[in-house]
């Protein structure tokens, strides 16, 4: 989608749909507001989210996906390092199943061939490990780091409240620029349109469920476990899509599986 019409529309309209689904569920249960200070960790998690998924989205636009991704997906090791700082003592086992699930997460990152999204051939500067889409997806892996640990602290209030307050945040920075820029080509078809709501779901529903999962873990372990989502997306390629896994990427697939079973025998 970021391909077809721009980084900028795409997340104003799944960021968007995101934010009423979020605050249609809070109204549902009846969920009252947390204190104030988990609502302002809710903003800082939207301000770093926002931050970091334009990053990994523009880095993915413009530079190879075998760089972009895996570069992106060591977000993980930034709520780890805070949750340590913090007070999290990890086990032996788990901090074993900690470095098995990142090594998986990175190798299972990778691009399985040389071709973009739509199939073709990449283009030469585009397959070079150097340049802007390595720089924007070390910035992506810095703020998305900072939103999994802000949105931790935001869920010890309220998950639902956590993942609408980061929403609420984000959606007006990229529906502003949007407008303000219009980098992008054309509007969505209705079809693709449905197909941006559907992410928005999925994002504001893993959102929340992370938030509850950090309610009754360590940081550090949540935030590895909550990490694992390129190993589902190959997954998912393979079965639906058939796509087939390169080496490094059944390597990762089986080391981060291994991984999440050290951790949960710690």
């Amino acid at each position: 989608m970021t391909r077809r019409i721009g980084v900028l529309l795409v997340m104003a309209i799944a960021q968007g749909a995101g934010l009423l689904i979020t605050g249609a569920l809070i109204l549902a249960i009846g969920d009252p507001p947390p204190e104030t200070r988990y609502l302002l960790f809710g903003v800082v998690a939207g301000l770093t989210g926002a931050i970091g998924l334009a990053a990994l989205y523009q880095g993915l636009a413009i530079g190879p996906m075998s760089v972009v991704a895996p570069t992106a997906s060591l977000s993980v090791t930034v709520p780890v390092l805070i949750g340590i700082a913090t007070g999290d003592r990890p086990a032996a086992l788990q901090w074993l199943g900690m470095v098995c699930a990142i090594v998986g997460i990175v190798l299972a990152a990778r691009e399985s061939d040389p071709t973009d999204i739509e199939g073709h051939e990449e283009p030469s500067p585009r397959r070079g490990w150097r340049g802007p889409g390595l720089l924007l997806a070390l910035v992506a892996a810095f703020f998305l780091g900072l939103l999994v640990a802000s949105l931790d602290a935001a869920g010890q209030g309220s998950a639902p409240w956590a993942a609408f307050m980061v929403r609420l945040t984000s959606v007006p920075l990229f529906v502003g620029a949007a407008l303000i820029w219009r980098r992008h080509e054309r509007l969505p078809t209705t079809k693709e349109t449905g197909t941006l709501i559907v992410v928005g779901g999925f994002d504001n529903l893993a959102n929340v469920l992370f938030a509850l999962a950090s309610q009754t873990g360590m940081l550090a372990l949540v935030s590895v476990l909550g990490s694992l989502y390129p190993v589902s997306t190959v997954l998912l390629a393979r079965g639906f899509l058939h796509e087939r896994l390169s080496r490094p990427q059944t390597i990762g697939v089986i080391t981060a599986f291994v991984g999440v079973g050290l951790i949960a025998l710690g």
